[in-house]
């Protein structure tokens, strides 16, 4: 603990899913403004872990192996017009992974969510690592 003390930390509870969604939407709007027009439409949500099918779609091995998931048609696979009858884009931030991650790293939550929201977005676009870097970095 830096700044703080025992007592201060006495009372907090871990974010729940509003929380974490909360910080996910703070995150979205600090993005640059061209990146946010591109991925209009995406939305966002908060899980605890990801769903039994996407355990074994991505090949889990424990419901702690994923911090997100985009699932939709990204732009680069052609996804700029919706489809009827098409879902839309979305981004899912799973809560408790993300929490137990944030346990054992030094980082502060808010950059952490930040980190994942722009690392999944990115797959939207098929945006590379450096790419997802620099517009992270640009959210500050």
């Amino acid at each position: 603990m830096t700044d703080t003390n025992a007592t201060d930390w006495a009372h907090l509870q871990a974010p729940s899913l509003a929380d974490l969604e909360a910080l996910a939407h703070e995150a979205y709007e600090r993005l640059p403004e061209e990146f946010r027009q591109l991925s209009e439409g995406v939305v966002i949500k908060v899980d605890d872990f990801p769903d039994d099918d996407t355990m074994r779609e991505m090949e889990c091995e424990t419901p702690f192996d994923l911090l997100g998931l985009f699932r939709g048609i990204g732009l680069a696979q052609g996804g700029a017009m919706m489809q009827t009858g098409q879902f839309p884009n979305m981004v899912w931030l799973y809560r408790r992974p993300i929490l137990d991650y944030w346990a054992e790293h030094e980082e502060s939550l808010g950059s952490l969510v930040t980190h994942v929201l722009v690392h999944e977005i990115g797959h939207h676009f098929g945006l590379s690592d450096e790419d997802m870097e620099a517009i992270e970095a640009a959210a500050g």
